[in-house]
Parts: C-alpha cells; sequence; structure tokens
C-alpha cells in the first residue's frame, strides 16, 4: 500500500547564504490572516488555499509573491534576495504614509537596517555622513550638524518616528541635537531633500532627516528574541555594547533596548598631504573639571591627539506594540538619551593674547525624553482607508558651563524645554484601483522654555574644587520670564496616476505659529521691550509630476515652496562668540524659499542598477542672516567683562542656492555591487553679493564591494574638494574661517584644503545568529577637517564589531 504525503511546512532562506530567514511575514490578499516564520525560517501555511497568491515580506529582502500550488515544485522552499537589490523601494516619510519611490517626484534617500549595520556608525551624526547629499558640521565630537543642499540647524528638520525634534531653542549656525538618537535602535533612516513645508511645516527648508526606531513585530507563536552588539574602535578607543529583548504574543510585543557607548579623546590623522604642518594640532590644553581644578596649561606629549574630545552616552528604548483588533494597532514608544558633559573642543582650543582662554567649557548632559501613543486606524471606509493619530511629549535639557584661565567665576547656562504634540494623518483611496489617492492631517505643537543662569565663585583647595564661596549674576542665554512657543497646521496631498507612464503629487499647508517671551533682568541689556508677543501665517505648496516613457526611464520635476518662522533663539538669544554678542531681534521676519528642482533616473541590466542626477534652484526671500546690530544707540555692550560688539539676526532680501546630485548603485555581476555619489552647491546673496554660510564645497563617495556565501567585503573612497576662502560668509561667523590653516605669511586664513579617504569594510557571516565585522577607516591616515569643523576628522582606525542576534 502506497500513501502519498504534502507537506505544507515551508522554509524561507537567504539566497545568499541559505540561512533561514526568521520573522519573515506571510500573507494572501484575500486572507485576513497573516503568519511568521520562526527562528528556522520555517511556517505552516495550510492557512491558505491552493489558489492564493502568497506574499513573502520581510524588511530587509524584496518581497516574492508565489502561487501557492507552485510551491511544492521549488521542495518547499522559497529564496529571498536582500533588498540592497531592490531600487523601488517603499517610502514612509514624503506623505507620511507609505507610498511607492516610483510615484515620488522628490529626491528621497533610504538606508535601511543592514545598511546602518554595515556603516557601524558612533554616532547617527556619523550615519547621515555616509548618506549621499549630505555633508556634517562638527564643533566637537559629542555632536555633528547635518547640512542639506547648503542649509543646516533650524532650517533642517529632524524627526523620530514621526515626531518633530525641532523645538523653539533649535538655532541656527550649527547645531548637535542629531546625536541623542542612537544608531544602534534604528530600523531605517529617510533624507527628503528640498523643501518639505507640505508634510512637516516650519523649518523643513532645507529637507527632512526622519528616523525610524526598531518596533516589536506581533507573532501567532509566543517567542522571545535576544540581541547584543559590542563594538571597538582604535581611533578614541570607542567602546560601545547595545542589546535588546523582544517578546513576541499574539496581540501585543515588546522591545527593549539598551545602549552605552564610551567615546576617548580622539586621534587626528598624521599624514598632512595639504601641506599645513601643524594646521589642527594640539599643543597645549586644560585638564580642569567639574571638580577638579588646575590654573596651568598642559602641555600634549601628542599634538595629534586631540584632548577634551571625549564623551559618553547611554540610550534607552521601550516599545509596546498593542493589536487591539483587525483594524486597530497601538504603538507606545519610551525613549531616553542621556550623555555625560560633552566639552566644546573649539571654545578650549580658543586663544586670547597667545594663550589659551578657557579652563573649562563644556556642555552639561544631553538629555532627550521622548513618551509617544500612536495609533493606527484602518477603517477602509471611502472617505478614510487609513490613518495614524499620534500624541508626544518631549522633555530637553541642555547647559552651557564655562570659566577662563585665571578666573574662579564658572558661568552656569541652563535650558529646560518641554513639548507637547498632536499629529493626525489620513489617507482615502479615491478609486479602486489604487491610482488616486489623497492624503490630509493636522498637526498642533506647543514649545514651553525655561532658561536660567547663574555664576559660582568657585572654593578651591589645592586642585579640589571644594564648593562655592560666593554668587554672581549673569546673562541667561534666553528670555528668563519664560517663552513660548506654538505651531498648528492642516494640509492635505493629492496623488494620481494620469496614465500608466505619469504620475501628478500636490500638496497644500496652512501654518499659524505664535510666540510669547519675556525679559526680567535688565543689569546686562536692556530691550526696547520686554514682553512680546508675535504671529506669523504662511500658506505653502508643491507640485511633482513623473513620467516614465519607458521601464528604464524616469523624469522627475518638482515646484515647492517653504517657510521657517522665527523661533526663541532666532528673536531672543544672547550669547557671545569670537568676541562678538548676539543680541535679540524682536522684529524679526519669516523666512520663505521657492524650489525648482529636475530629477533624471536611469534604469540598467534589467533594473539591477541605475543612475540618477538631480538639479535644483532654490530662491530664498526674506533670509535670515547675522549683521552688526545696534542697542540702546550703542555698537557694543559690557557682557561676561567683556566690552564687545553685538550682533543679531535681521531679514535680508533675496538670495539663492543651487546645486547638483549626481549618484549611482547597483550591481555590476552576481557577486559585484557598486554605489556612488557626487554634490555641488553654491549659494550667494543677490542684495549683500556675498557667499551664504554653511555651502560645502565639492563632496562625494565611490563604493564597489564584493560577496560571496558568508563573506562580504567592500572598499569606499570619500573626496571633498577644496573651499576657497572667497566662497566663505565671513560676516556671521558661520562658516568658522579661524578653523582653516593660517598662512603666516600673508596673514590671512586659506580655506578648507581637498581631502580623500580611502576605507575597508568586511563582514563574515559565521552563522544565522553571528555576525563578525571588521573595518579600516582612513587607511592612508590623513589629516583633514570637514568644513566649518572645529575638530579634525578620525585618523586611522580600525574597528571590530560583533551582532549576536
Amino acid at each position: 500500500m502506497s500513501c502519498f504525503l504534502f507537506s505544507q511546512e515551508i522554509t524561507v532562506l537567504d539566497f545568499d547564504t541559505e540561512f533561514p530567514v526568521g520573522n519573515c511575514t506571510i500573507y494572501a490578499e484575500n486572507n485576513p490572516k497573516v503568519i511568521y516564520t520562526n527562528k528556522k525560517g520555517k511556517a505552516d501555511i495550510s492557512i491558505f488555499a491552493d489558489n492564493d497568491i502568497i506574499s513573502f515580506n520581510h524588511i530587509t529582502y524584496i518581497e516574492v509573491e508565489v502561487l501557492k500550488r507552485q510551491i511544492s515544485q521549488t521542495n518547499n522552499i522559497i529564496y529571498l534576495h536582500r533588498n540592497a537589490e531592490a531600487l523601488d523601494e517603499v517610502v514612509l516619510s514624503s506623505t507620511r504614509q507609505k507610498e511607492s519611490k516610483s510615484r515620488i517626484a522628490e529626491h528621497i534617500e533610504i538606508n535601511q537596517i543592514e545598511e546602518i549595520r554595515k556603516i557601524s556608525p558612533q554616532t547617527s551624526a556619523d550615519l547621515l555622513a555616509n548618506l549621499p547629499g549630505i555633508k556634517v558640521q562638527k564643533s566637537q565630537f559629542g555632536g555633528g550638524s547635518p547640512v542639506l543642499r547648503g542649509m543646516e540647524a533650524n532650517r533642517v528638520l529632524l524627526v523620530v518616528d514621526g515626531v518633530r525634534m525641532n523645538n523653539a531653542i533649535y538655532r541656527s549656525g550649527h547645531l548637535q541635537s542629531s546625536i541623542t538618537v542612537s544608531p544602534s535602535i534604528l530600523e531605517r533612516t529617510e533624507v527628503i531633500f528640498g523643501p518639505s513645508s507640505v508634510a512637516y511645516g516650519s523649518d523643513a527648508l532645507g529637507g527632512v532627516i526622519h528616523y525610524y526606531t526598531k518596533t516589536p513585530k506581533i507573532s501567532q507563536k509566543d517567542k522571545v528574541e535576544l540581541s547584543f552588539m559590542s563594538r571597538y574602535s582604535s581611533v578614541n578607543e570607542e567602546k560601545t555594547n547595545q542589546g535588546s529583548v523582544e517578546i513576541s504574543f499574539k496581540k501585543w510585543a515588546s522591545l527593549s533596548s539598551f545602549s552605552y557607548s564610551d567615546f576617548g579623546d580622539l586621534k587626528m590623522g598624521k599624514k598632512r598631504r595639504h601641506g599645513y604642518e601643524n594646521w589642527g594640532k594640539v599643543f597645549e590644553y586644560s585638564n580642569n573639571s567639574e571638580n577638579f581644578y588646575n590654573p596651568l596649561v598642559l602641555q600634549n606629549s601628542d599634538p595629534n591627539i586631540q584632548r577634551n574630545t571625549g564623551y559618553n552616552q547611554l540610550d534607552f528604548l521601550q516599545k509596546f506594540n498593542i493589536k487591539l483588533n483587525d483594524k486597530t494597532d497601538l504603538i507606545l514608544n519610551f525613549q531616553h538619551s542621556n550623555s555625560s558633559n560633552i566639552p566644546r573642543f573649539d571654545k578650549l582650543t580658543e586663544r586670547s593674547g597667545g594663550e589659551l582662554k578657557f579652563a573649562e567649557w563644556y556642555y552639561g548632559p544631553q538629555k532627550r525624553i521622548l513618551l509617544s501613543s500612536q495609533l493606527s486606524i484602518k477603517p477602509d471606509k471611502r472617505w478614510l482607508k487609513r490613518g495614524t493619530i499620534t500624541a508626544a511629549y518631549q522633555n530637553l535639557n541642555e547647559s552651557r558651563v564655562q570659566r577662563k584661565f585665571g578666573s574662579l567665576e564658572r558661568l552656569n547656562r541652563k535650558e529646560d524645554v518641554d513639548v507637547f504634540e498632536l499629529n493626525g494623518d489620513f489617507s482615502v483611496l479615491l478609486t479602486k484601483n489604487s491610482n488616486r489617492n489623497l492624503s490630509y492631517g493636522f498637526e498642533i505643537a506647543h514649545n514651553k522654555v525655561n532658561s536660567i543662569s547663574y555664576g559660582d565663585i568657585l572654593s578651591v583647595n589645592d586642585n579640589d574644587i571644594v564648593g562655592v564661596s560666593a554668587n554672581f549674576a549673569v546673562q541667561s542665554r534666553y528670555p528668563d520670564g519664560g517663552s513660548t512657543y506654538t505651531s498648528s497646521a492642516i494640509y492635505a496631498n493629492y496623488r494620481q496616476d494620469i496614465t500608466a507612464k505619469s504620475t501628478l503629487n500636490t500638496g497644500i499647508r496652512l501654518t499659524n505659529t505664535n510666540l510669547n517671551a519675556k525679559w526680567i533682568d535688565e543689569t546686562f541689556i536692556s530691550l526696547p521691550k520686554n514682553d512680546i508677543s508675535l504671529k506669523n501665517s504662511a500658506v505653502t505648496a508643491t507640485i511633482g509630476y513623473i513620467y516614465k516613457p519607458n521601464d528604464n526611464w524616469q523624469f522627475n520635476s518638482v515646484l515647492s515652496s517653504g517657510f521657517r518662522s522665527p523661533n526663541i533663539d532666532d528673536i531672543g538669544k544672547i550669547r557671545e562668540k569670537s568676541g562678538r554678542v548676539s543680541v535679540p531681534n524682536i522684529d524679526l521676519k519669516p523666512e520663505y524659499v521657492y524650489n525648482a528642482e529636475i530629477g533624471i533616473l536611469k534604469y540598467l541590466n534589467n533594473k539591477k542598477f541605475n543612475i540618477g542626477f538631480n538639479v535644483y534652484y532654490t530662491l530664498f526671500h526674506n533670509y535670515i542672516a547675522r549683521q552688526d546690530f545696534i542697542v540702546n544707540g550703542s555698537p557694543t555692550i559690557l557682557y561676561d567683562g567683556d566690552v564687545t560688539e553685538t550682533y543679531a539676526n535681521v531679514n535680508n532680501k533675496n538670495a539663492y542656492i543651487v546645486g547638483s546630485t549626481f549618484s549611482f548603485r547597483g550591481k555590476l555581476s552576481e557577486k559585484f555591487k557598486t554605489k556612488g555619489s557626487v554634490t555641488y552647491t553654491k549659494g550667494k546673496s543677490y542684495d549683500t553679493k556675498q557667499p551664504l554660510s554653511s555651502i560645502p564645497p565639492l563632496f562625494g563617495n565611490i563604493e564597489v564591494g564584493y560577496g560571496k556565501d558568508k563573506f562580504e567585503i567592500a572598499a569606499k573612497l570619500r573626496f571633498n574638494g577644496t573651499k576657497k576662502i572667497n566662497g566663505y560668509n565671513l560676516v556671521e561667523g558661520i562658516d568658522n574661517v579661524e578653523q582653516s590653516p593660517y598662512n603666516e605669511s600673508t596673514e590671512n586664513f586659506q580655506g578648507t584644503p581637498s581631502w580623500y579617504t580611502l576605507n575597508f569594510y568586511s563582514k563574515y557571516k559565521v552563522s544565522n545568529s553571528l555576525d563578525l565585522q571588521f573595518m579600516v577607516d582612513n587607511i592612508f591616515d590623513n589629516h583633514y577637517k570637514e568644513f566649518a569643523s572645529a575638530i579634525s576628522a578620525p585618523g586611522r582606525n580600525f574597528s571590530i564589531s560583533v551582532l549576536i542576534n
């Protein structure tokens, strides 16, 4: 007697390594049930009918659709290809809903979790520096200010899990807040280039950087998954450890992640191919600290080690994913980031009269707390297909502490910011075949800022700081009577496939902002008005058109506008830099941008390779810049014991930024793949004829990788052109010309020299649960500085990482 049995258990494997793929989502279009593969890549598909088309979906792989009755022909094995080969990715951030990249006109770059692990960045700022079209400036190692299309700081919007990170004191110039999201908790990063005010409101002038943290997955079978990552880097003795626990059930799931990084002093490159032998070297330094006093400057035994750059940081993520019913999900999100004191390297190397000026200058612990709840609904109604409602609270603490050599007077300035936010994002399909979509939503955000300042006269016993003998008044950085900043907005986006070859994107947004601030103490400065209230409104719009004459060509065009309403930092900040003090300007108005861009995308080798080119022109109107400013009839004030010149943010008329990015990406053969980009930017004021600040020189990268079975290697060349002195804005001070080489014979700064680095990457997949990664950055140990950065870039760095799942 013979008996034939058909097993309905299938196995999902990685095509290259043949390791099992766990957590793969399996579903059919007409079946409401969803199943997942276990850690062995296995799942029982008996719940599906033989005529069902089954989809196999995993975030790091290309989605596969298979007719169930054909699976037996492949021995019940499904092979998945890595998503790095997929060129038509899904975008989450552009319209705050899932959308195919081929239906979006804007220039967007996406980094998924596998690429983030490959880059193995020490901070999220280092992660951004590896993305096409982004430069990162650093005043100290514990920071990183991303530049998109010649705009940075409060002209670039940072978002995490749908919640704005930009707050009322996000400053102009350089901003170091990007590091408060640990790269070890990220699942993907999306960058939208160009004005994105329709979807995100004020601040999104240069673009949007959206961090998506990991989310636990609900499973039909109860399970617990553990992961651990450990990394060591030689260039600054970095030690990073990250561990997470994911618990999955049928109705809910939990993810707990904890990471801790300890960074020592950073070593710069030794090979000075630019010809400036002492540029960047640190010959003297201060070893003063919060509790240690030393009136003497110390000699640095190795001038290539940048003393006062080390710090440590702790990050914690807790997420709950709760399935309330088949059409409703709730995600509860708690994030906490806390650093040690972060030395301000550029200030601790500043000189006055030939001597080091500051014995102490550091940021107090940078603390960020985020609490959010995100309710996702899928009512499938004619007027509402799906939607997300997000309620969030953020608390941010930052402080600045400074003390000069030869003084016992320590100055303290502290800021505490509370942010309450409520967002609603909804979408509806206007046709059954999904070729017409309408998305709409609202946003309300309220910022409350408290700013305090005080001076301590220290009591010292030998080298120990034993207490405080007296106090004195210090000018606060922001209005000492408190300030608030509130924005509210509604928006709508419409997307339509006009034909099979063309798609139209349109959108419009109405935003209102309200700012209130009050100054009380007039010891140091007296303003024309101590209690101010400012209201601004703006309508922004975008229209984009995508044309695909065939499967191998895509043409994108975008017309868009954006605006940025002045915040508390723009209007009310008082601070000193390089002997000049910024003072409030309560008459400041919003700045606007109008943008036009064209993008071309060419696919080759059956869509395994693409070449892209994007060019844009951005017109600034009413743009905000720093200029000399008179307060109470005088161009100077007494500040921190010094007579200093005053300047302020003012509105200028018009300026422009033009630029382009050329990029390529894909497979050269079955084993070789490559990617790269080159970015050019230029900006100038029409009325002052001065170059705009924050315009980086030409930069780019080229990478070639090889992978076979369990082994992967890659070489990456990063390069940067020269930033000549005539391209610097010498008025605002944002470009930090004093950080470029100085020519003693001409008594002039020279601008930033060109540079390049060659980097090596390798990974070996020991098993499905263990990866080993080894990297060498800056192989030739070249010395260089990123444009406008005070700190020299890392020298030759050996890094080894262990990842256990």
